[in-house]
């Protein structure tokens, strides 16, 4: 049964966890300065965060279906805290990057808290879990970025990584004495497990065009999140780190679409929900582009295109896991595995074509490329509205506990 205390606790998990992986953003050009890197270099520390965390996704969360989840989530914790460990202790930045891509891997616990939360939800409202427990994991990204860089401030760029690692540690010891104890749903070897995610890829179409969608949306806001330190770092805003990481705070009301967005999916609008998060990526951009002129609301705008950005992408992305989980209920996890790992390696896409753009072209080429993929996740979107009308008479309208299937 997942009570109140059990779901905020689960929420405020994930949050931290993943919140890890975005402690370096506000960093980056220190971070080059203190570690005599290139501006472009040091951006390759969100990449590494990136990929890494994919193949978690890949290789680790799958075994949500396999192992008992409580152990597996204190031992991921634990894991995950070792890596940031290394980021505060790293003498070089070849060290720093190796500590980011070992956080980056086992902070995929939140990937398996996520579904475990829509499973252990009564019937009617795993749309809520799954919106309550991503708003954490959003709050937990805003404020590892503003704390990250108000520390930054403070004690210099590595308290922020030693913070984390002690919070992980903690974290992992609660959640050994607070969550339930699971029994796995899959038998059969590790092996087995992988393969059988990828059959559910190729047997589901639905989640690959929503996979596809989320990985197009992520991938246009990774390219805010390489490259908004040195615009705002630079001659234009010339912001310190602890300003630029209060900047993600306008980011809350996202936490509130991703709420939204669940009971949405409970109500069967999901594709409403979907649609206008992709409206709202692409409007993001619009503003995005015009913070970097010479008008004297650039700042403004710049903050409203990057609130409006998170906005939409929580709404893309929890609208997409309400549609992937009940695909198949015993699968979850892998079902979770394929969804997220399509989603980050979007991601780190969208990082790696930021930092390309930036050194190309400045912010004008990084608004093109933003604004490219925000155009893209909404033909994805109307792809994906085909297919579900295609399916629908096969799949049929109801779920096994009588509930509106999300679409």
């Amino acid at each position: 049964m997942l009570t109140r205390p059990l779901l905020l606790l689960m929420a405020v998990a994930t949050g931290l966890t993943v919140g890890g992986n975005y402690v370096n953003q506000p960093l980056l050009d220190t971070i080059a300065t203190g570690l005599g890197v290139p501006q472009g270099t040091a951006a390759t520390l969100v990449t590494t965060a990136q990929v890494s965390y994919g193949l978690g996704l890949l290789l680790v969360v799958p075994l949500g279906d396999l192992l008992e989840r409580r152990r597996l989530l204190t031992v991921l914790a634990l894991l995950a805290a070792a890596g940031h460990a290394l980021c505060a202790l790293a003498p070089s930045f070849a060290v720093l990057a190796v500590g980011t891509a070992v956080a980056g891997l086992f902070s995929v616990a939140a990937q398996v808290l996520v579904p475990f939360a829509a499973e252990l939800a009564e019937p009617g409202r795993a749309g809520r879990a799954v919106g309550t427990v991503m708003s954490g994991l959003l709050v937990g990204a805003l404020l590892a970025r503003s704390v990250s860089g108000v520390l930054a401030d403070l004690a210099g760029w590595r308290t922020p990584y030693a913070v984390v690692a002690v919070a992980l540690v903690a974290l992992a010891l609660v959640l050994r004495r607070r969550l339930p104890v699971s029994v796995p749903v899959r038998v059969g070897g590790y092996a087995a497990t992988l393969a059988s995610t990828a059959a559910l890829v190729r047997a589901e179409p639905r989640l690959r065009t929503r996979a596809l969608l989320g990985a197009a949306g992520f991938a246009g806001v990774s390219v805010l999140f390489s490259t908004m330190t040195f615009l705002l770092a630079g001659e234009r805003f010339r912001l310190s780190d602890g300003a630029i990481g209060l900047i993600a705070l306008v980011g809350a009301g996202a936490a509130v679409a991703a709420s939204l967005a669940g009971r949405m999916a409970d109500a069967g609008r999901t594709q409403l929900a979907t649609g206008a998060g992709a409206l709202l990526l692409v409007v993001s951009w619009a503003a995005l582009g015009l913070s970097a002129s010479d008008a004297v609301t650039s700042l403004v705008l710049f903050v409203a295109g990057f609130a409006v950005a998170d906005l939409g992408l929580q709404m893309v992305h929890v609208s997409n896991q309400n549609v992937v989980y009940p695909l198949r209920p015993d699968a979850r996890a892998r079902l979770n595995s394929a969804y997220m790992t399509t989603y980050f390696a979007g991601g780190a896409l969208g990082s790696a074509v930021g930092s390309a753009a930036w050194i190309a072209g400045g912010w004008g080429a990084v608004t093109a490329a933003g604004g490219g993929f925000a155009l893209l996740t909404t033909a994805l979107w109307l792809v994906d509205a085909r297919v579900e009308r295609r399916s629908r008479p096969a799949r049929g309208a109801l779920s096994p506990a009588g509930a509106a299937v999300p679409r």
